[in-house]
């Protein structure tokens, strides 16, 4: 089979037994970087009866050898690796991933360590919803297009970028979606990790004195503007009319239009007294 397998994003010790147990055994690994397969393997004192066959899977070389390697893993386990993290999550293997799916081979995935979920946590932002976007554009003017494309977002953002452009896209955050509460993650789960949270003005003068690893942005979602009250209340009475309970109706509409809920119920019961 497939075995799409995420590995440490910094600190070695988030390597799991079952990660350690593939790389032991597989007899192919696709790794983005099979140096860095080969440091993974040292690092972490895998001992093999056999080495392994190296392939690199990479942007330029996925395309080309996704059938092969399905077709490996048919007769044999195949171990898909990324640098860091999880494949398939902005790094190859989704193509891999889909040729194996569309030949039929089964395909699995050994859970681990994740530069979004991991951010995310940290962050102090809602973690019940929320979207991840990969990177920003390299250029301004395309990433304030893709930021604007974000203004409607109600969910929390997450997204890479790099040390090099991170108060540039902390300033375009901050002129495309205002003072949404943002979180910029660094260098995860290593010795120097750091979070610092503010808004996107707020964080732009640090990021301007020059930061150092890997990234991740964390953006607050929009503040929906609350509805008219006439209007919310209308929903509310259409809402009674179709047969649920006014507490029920007032309740709902407070949660889709930001309006309060006791707000709602009065003047809904007002309205409909006459």
């Amino acid at each position: 089979m497939l075995l799409v397998a995420a590995t440490p994003i910094g600190n070695l010790g988030d390597a799991t037994t079952r990660l350690r147990e593939a790389l032991a055994s597989a007899p192919v690994i696709a790794a983005e970087d099979t140096r860095t397969a080969q440091r993974l393997l040292a690092a972490l004192h895998v001992e093999r009866d056999e080495r392994p066959r190296l392939v690199a899977v990479h942007e330029h070389t996925e395309d080309a050898l996704a059938p092969e390697l399905a077709e490996q893993a048919r007769e044999t386990d195949v171990l898909l690796l990324t640098d860091a993290g999880m494949p398939t999550v902005s790094d190859p293997g989704y193509r891999l991933v889909q040729a194996a799916i569309a030949a039929d081979v089964p395909v699995t995935v050994l859970p681990g360590p994740s530069a979004v979920l991991t951010a995310l946590a940290l962050s102090g932002l809602p973690t019940d919803r929320f979207a991840f976007d990969g990177f920003l554009p390299r250029k301004q003017g395309e990433r304030r297009t893709a930021l604007r494309a974000l203004a409607d977002e109600r969910r929390t953002v997450v997204l890479f970028e790099s040390p090099h452009r991170l108060a540039d896209a902390l300033a375009d955050v901050a002129h495309e979606l205002g003072d949404r509460p943002v979180a910029v993650a660094r260098e995860l789960t290593k010795r120097f990790e750091e979070v610092r949270r503010g808004t996107a003005a707020e964080l732009e003068p640090w990021a301007r004195e020059g930061v150092k690893g890997e990234i991740v942005l964390v953006i607050g979602g929009a503040t929906p503007a609350p509805a008219s009250l006439d209007d919310a209340v209308a929903d509310v009475l259409v809402r009674v009319a179709a047969g649920e309970r006014l507490k029920d109706a007032a309740a709902a509409v407070a949660d889709e239009t930001g309006r309060g809920k006791r707000e709602l119920y009065d003047a809904a019961l007002a309205a409909r007294r006459g």
